[in-house]
């Protein structure tokens, strides 16, 4: 529902409180002067963008994370939930109660209850409100990241390239006896060889703590890993006690040379890395709408860090770099370019802005 369908379900209480906030000179006791009155004030052109200019950092991811989140309503518990994930320190600032962020919330005419007995409960941003929010955070996070001044004199894109090194890896399988250690992982000359015959090199994976992306990623570098889970979810591959092999579907995945759609990859790769970053949809999108033309990475970084809580290792920086830019490179949703000064450089690809597009309506 939109703002004026919530209004008009609301009592006079949170109705007046509303008003009271937005200082609207009307009649409290006429619910109709007093829903008129917040409309007259929500709709001004500098109403959305003045009040984003002035959210604290805490009170711009909540709202973020309310604007993404693929649940169109929440419970209390989620809301709370989703406030309390909108402090990132524990510094004195950032101690407040998430539930009088909610109250702030409300008490703005950014959320509402149901309308209904068994959506009472439950609370909910209204759809126009969403739309704007996003169309004045879009305005300042563009206005905020620095464009090319010419087209980077090299770059490199990965367009429809897992697709084609899925086959690659599932052949590989089906052709070489393919032993497992105690943990199940492949040894490192299998690894290696697997490597050398993708599209994409990549080097084995680091000793150490990894954790958080995939059922393997601690066990392979970051792409081949996404590849591997992939196979593995979608019962291509199985691994038997002592070695890998190929399932029957695999086998006639492989025999049918089927192709993926990208899309497919980039579904997963969302619900695979949403446990490490739960706003990881929110930064795609932002990262899709603020590089329709080349910008730089590191403004874009600088505009989307706020957004980017660090995952134990993984600081605010590692994650855009390489959980999140490296891997929409991989996905074919980006291009990352380099001019003569080593300044690095992104661009969103036709299928990256598809791709948002389709997530956006899911």
């Amino acid at each position: 529902m939109n703002l004026a369908d919530m209004l008009s379900f609301a009592d006079i209480v949170q109705l007046s409180r509303i008003a009271d906030h937005y200082g609207c000179e009307c009649s409290g006791h006429s619910k109709n002067e007093l829903i008129q009155s917040i409309l007259q004030t929500v709709s001004r052109r500098d109403f959305i963008d003045r009040h984003v200019s002035g959210m604290s950092m805490e009170d711009l991811r909540f709202l973020n994370t309310l604007l993404f989140d693929g649940r169109h309503q929440f419970s209390l518990e989620e809301l709370v939930a989703c406030a309390g994930a909108s402090r990132f320190t524990q510094d004195a600032k950032e101690r407040e109660n998430p539930r009088e962020m909610i109250a702030r919330f409300r008490q703005r005419g950014w959320l509402f209850n149901g309308s209904t007995q068994s959506t009472r409960y439950l609370f909910q941003v209204p759809e126009d409100l969403k739309l704007r929010f996003r169309e004045a955070l879009e305005h300042r996070f563009k206005a905020e990241v620095m464009s090319a001044k010419a087209e980077p004199s090299m770059y490199r894109e990965e367009p429809e390239m897992l697709p084609t090194d899925l086959l690659i890896f599932l052949e590989y399988v089906q052709k070489h006896e393919i032993p497992l250690n105690s943990e199940g992982v492949m040894y490192r000359r299998s690894q290696l060889q697997i490597l050398e015959s993708l599209h994409v090199s990549e080097a084995l994976a680091p000793k150490g703590w990894r954790f958080g992306y995939g059922r393997r990623f601690k066990d392979y570098p970051n792409r081949f890993a996404l590849l591997y889970d992939y196979a593995y979810h979608s019962r291509l591959i199985q691994e038997n006690s002592s070695h890998l092999e190929l399932t029957e579907a695999g086998k006639s995945f492989l025999a049918e040379q089927q192709r993926e759609p990208m899309v497919h990859f980039v579904r997963f790769w969302l619900r695979l890395y949403k446990g490490p970053i739960p706003n990881l949809l929110s930064l795609v999108y932002w990262v899709e709408r603020c590089s329709k033309d080349w910008v730089t990475v590191s403004s874009l970084y600088g505009r989307v860090e706020s957004l980017i809580k660090p995952f134990y290792y993984d600081s605010s920086k590692s994650i855009f770099e390489e959980r999140i830019l490296q891997m929409m490179l991989h996905l074919g949703m980006v291009r990352i370019g380099e001019d003569e000064h080593q300044e690095r450089y992104v661009q969103s690809t036709l299928f990256g802005n598809k791709a948002v597009e389709w997530l956006q309506k899911k």
